[in-house]
């Protein structure tokens, strides 16, 4: 099946994504990025793999606690959850980069929608093999059935970044990519309030096996898959791109590329070494204190302060005019906030058999009930939004700025306990936002008909969300302090500083940030 001819969409109206995508001038020969055509209906399209994506990546936090005590697991063995998952992007991003270096890019031949179709279906089938894993009782299966989920994402990943920041110009690719990453983390704000309530309560069976209640879910996701790879091979998506398919490992000529890896090895690996450890602890006496159950719903809220970051570096990275951005700025994290209060606060317990009335009015309360817990988040987004000022509509200079508030946030919550290292760790969220959007395009950037090949192996290096929590999980085993052990997310952070600050520019003729 051949992709699709370039066809030329005309810009839309407003402001919702044509100041976004850059300006949009008349298509000639070549791609978006070099002639200033936008393709925002294959953009709008694509951000449903991102938000899907989302949704059940951060799952996995819910795994960890929920496998370790299924399986009586120390947090090691739990963290492997992670292992498996991100070491099959590792797998299957390597798999891609050697047949590139040897044959060609694949993508170039095939076309990113086959590529995305492709790696739905083999998400699915992962997906699906939870079903006899949970039958089974076998943490090595659920561990072989989420491998093979990360392989199809892998496949996504690959050809779903690079799609996006080609779909407009090159200076503007950041803030595509922050705006596909913003409905990602509508996923991940989700995902821990749909999936502690399923996992934990809902298909959590007085006397089954704990492992019993993620069957039904993971069937879901199965299903799903399917029918967007359906739809996927249906619907038109434009071929954009440089067209060309040659054998060799060009990517690895650029120095800021390879530092790019690291960079990225090390952001998803903090990113999700803090996101899994949350529900453990908060769980600590010495911190908060909270069930599994309430915990995961500040998990939501961790994922959902990437979703108000990302969204507004959007924005701020964008070319629309300085007044519109100032309201935007203004207008999305208190809209995101709002978001994140009334979903904390929804009624799941009550809603099998409960009238529309008292649910709405269980919600209510809950709302009211959870306004201390919002005005401690809220000097944090007063910051973030100050912080991107501070930016000055910079990817790099915004990407070191960020990582660096990271590491003083995950000092503080090491040197200090109780409710402030609850609050720190939580609020990580926020500045990790862009990180992954930033990092991506200032490493794709100048680098031609090698951007899938680089694609390939920055996918490779999200291998960090297989490593670094696993090692963090080893450090909490051996000092018996899960608190010490966000040292290792904090030293991944300020790597991922010293790219924003210099690593990016390493043998490339760039201006300072």
């Amino acid at each position: 099946m051949r992709s699709a001819r370039p066809t030329h969409t005309p810009p839309y109206q407003g402001i919702n994504m044509a100041s976004i995508g850059g300006t949009v001038e008349p298509a000639t020969a070549g791609t978006a990025a070099s002639t200033g055509q936008a393709y925002r209906g294959p953009f709008a399209i694509m951000t449903s793999l991102f938000f899907m994506w989302g949704f059940m990546t951060v799952f996995n936090d819910i795994l960890i606690p929920r496998f370790k005590e299924a399986f009586t697991l120390d947090y090691f063995h739990a963290m492997l959850v992670q292992f498996a998952f991100f070491g099959a992007y590792f797998t299957g991003a390597l798999i891609y980069f050697v047949i590139s270096a040897t044959t060609g890019d694949p993508i170039a031949k095939i076309g990113y929608k086959n590529g995305v179709v492709i790696g739905l279906l083999i998400s699915a089938t992962g997906s699906g093999l939870f079903w006899p894993a949970a039958n089974a009782t076998s943490y090595p299966m659920f561990l072989a059935a989420l491998f093979i989920v990360g392989l199809g994402f892998a496949m996504l990943q690959i050809a779903a970044n690079p799609y996006v920041t080609i779909l407009g110009p090159e200076k503007t690719a950041s803030s595509r990519l922050n705006l596909a990453q913003g409905f990602n983390s509508i996923g991940t704000t989700i995902g821990p309030l749909i999936g502690g309530y399923l996992i934990f309560q809902y298909f959590a069976q007085t006397g089954a096996h704990g492992a019993e209640s993620v069957k039904v879910p993971y069937l879901a996701f199965c299903l799903i898959f399917l029918v967007l790879a359906a739809a996927f091979f249906f619907i038109h998506l434009p071929h954009v791109g440089e067209g060309r398919v040659e054998p060799g490992a060009g990517a690895l000529k650029h120095p800021h590329v390879l530092l790019g890896v690291i960079a990225i090895f090390m952001y998803v690996g903090g990113e999700v070494s803090v996101g899994s450890a949350i529900i453990n602890f908060l769980g600590q006496k010495t911190v908060a204190g909270l069930s599994a159950v309430d915990a995961s719903k500040y998990v939501s809220l961790y994922w959902g302060g990437l979703m108000i970051g990302r969204f507004m570096g959007a924005v701020e990275l964008s070319e629309m005019k300085k007044a519109r951005k100032q309201i935007l700025l203004a207008v999305i994290p208190l809209l995101a906030y709002l978001l994140l209060w009334g979903a904390k606060s929804a009624p799941l317990d009550a809603m099998q058999g409960g009238s529309a009335a008292s649910l709405f009015a269980l919600w209510r309360d809950a709302f009211v009930a959870n306004w201390p817990v919002f005005r401690t988040y809220l000097p944090f987004i007063g910051l973030c939004w100050l912080l991107f000022h501070f930016g000055q509509s910079k990817a790099s200079r915004t990407l070191l700025i960020f990582s660096l508030t990271v590491v003083a946030l995950l000092l503080t919550a090491i040197l200090v306990g109780g409710k402030v290292a609850m609050w720190c760790v939580v609020a990580v969220g926020l500045f990790t936002s862009i990180g992954w959007s930033n990092t991506f395009s200032l490493a794709l950037e100048g680098t031609g008909i090698y951007k899938s090949q680089v694609s390939s192996l920055l996918v490779m290096a999200i291998l960090g969300g297989a490593v670094l929590p696993p090692l963090q999980g080893k450090i909490a085993d051996l000092t018996h302090n899960l608190q010490i052990s966000f040292i290792v997310p904090l030293i991944a952070y300020a790597y991922v500083a010293f790219y924003g600050a210099r690593g990016h520019r390493i043998g490339r003729r760039v201006p300072a940030a």
